[in-house]
């Protein structure tokens, strides 16, 4: 057992959902596996706000393991989707300063954005060679802290034939089947509308045809990734390690990741430029990418960003996925009419 579920154990978190999201996926460490980091060098008192968009039980594992090396740095944590998120640090913009320390939320054209607009403190983590270099900003102001692929989930006791393919979606035999995230909601589900529309394979014409299949429109990832288990609506278009979760725990639940390739987002991690703690902030950034980080990203099913502690029991390696990989200043600019467009066609 990790140091993390330990940790975990002791604070009670297992009754907030801890099994569920990791323990029941926990894998191997590769042989390969880089020894135990020092513990990192206590600071003094501090308080740091976190505005996020990672599930309650996660993120408060991740404050929990973070405290076992800092603990006089109180983490102060408000969770909502992207879209609250977003929203949230734009009317804090229009009245003042914005009121977090810490963005851990979305995907890197957001964070393109909040750079662009220098609300972000430069900052490059500690170790950050190890780190899968295709989530790191070159500029050093935002980091990615999983992988989090969207695919194709179907309910295995209902579809007997699964799509294998972006294209399967629009046959008519799935009419009436099919749920997705609102990309209002969800910060990867309106990435994934402009990652689409930019794609020479789907575009335009793709989506049109999908909508033409009257998809069901759930408010966020997790209704989407329930509807699909309980067999309400039996293929869905969700984040991958919802799909592991409830495998897991015995749901019929299966993945497919689509031939044309699967976009992604990485959960990036800033540190605001207006934070009045950069120390405390930059020890939180610096353990979420750390070896003990990363290894409790693996038993909470997510894919990591470094490969020196395993993957999540039954996710397949990122060598074998086929990733979308589109310019980011063309879906950061992209992004809100795609949204739209999203909107005009499925609501």
């Amino acid at each position: 057992m990790s140091r993390t579920t330990q940790v975990v154990s002791a604070a009670t978190l297992v009754a907030l959902g801890l099994a569920l999201a990791g323990c029941s996926t926990t894998a191997e460490a590769d042989s390969t596996a880089a020894p135990e980091a020092s513990a990192a060098e206590a600071l003094a008192p501090a308080t740091i706000t976190v505005y996020t968009s990672e599930p309650q039980e996660k993120i408060d594992a991740i404050v929990a393991d973070f405290n076992v090396d800092q603990p006089d740095v109180t983490v102060e944590v408000f969770r909502a989707g992207t879209g609250d998120l977003t929203a949230r640090i734009e009317a804090e913009r229009t009245t003042g300063d914005v009121q977090a320390d810490i963005l851990l939320a979305a995907d890197s054209a957001t964070f393109e954005t909040y750079k662009a607009d220098d609300l972000l403190l430069a900052y490059s983590p500690a170790d950050i060679e190890s780190l899968n270099q295709d989530v790191v900003d070159p500029d050093g102001f935002y980091v990615g802290t999983r992988i989090i692929p969207t695919v194709i989930a179907y309910n295995t006791g209902m579809i007997d034939s699964p799509p294998t393919s972006w294209a399967d979606l629009t046959d008519t035999d799935y009419a009436g089947l099919i749920t997705m995230p609102n990309p209002d909601v969800s910060g990867a589900a309106a990435y994934n509308a402009a990652v689409w529309l930019d794609n020479a394979d789907l575009g335009d014409e793709w989506l049109v045809d999908l909508a033409a299949n009257q998809p069901v429109i759930a408010d966020s990832n997790g209704p989407v990734s329930q509807a699909v288990a309980a067999g309400t609506q039996p293929v869905g278009v969700v984040v991958d390690y919802l799909v592991r979760e409830l495998a897991a725990a015995g749901s019929p639940i299966e993945v497919a990741y689509p031939t044309e390739g699967v976009p992604y987002v990485s959960q990036p991690v800033g540190i605001f430029a207006n934070t009045d703690e950069q120390a405390a902030s930059e020890a939180f950034v610096d353990y979420l990418v750390s070896a003990d980080g990363q290894a409790l990203a693996v038993e909470q099913s997510y894919l990591p960003v470094r490969n020196d502690v395993g993957t999540p029991e039954g996710a397949p390696a990122m060598d074998d996925i086929a990733i979308l990989t589109p310019d980011l200043d063309v879906i950061n600019d992209t992004k809100a009419a795609a949204v739209a467009r999203f909107n005009e066609l499925f609501q």
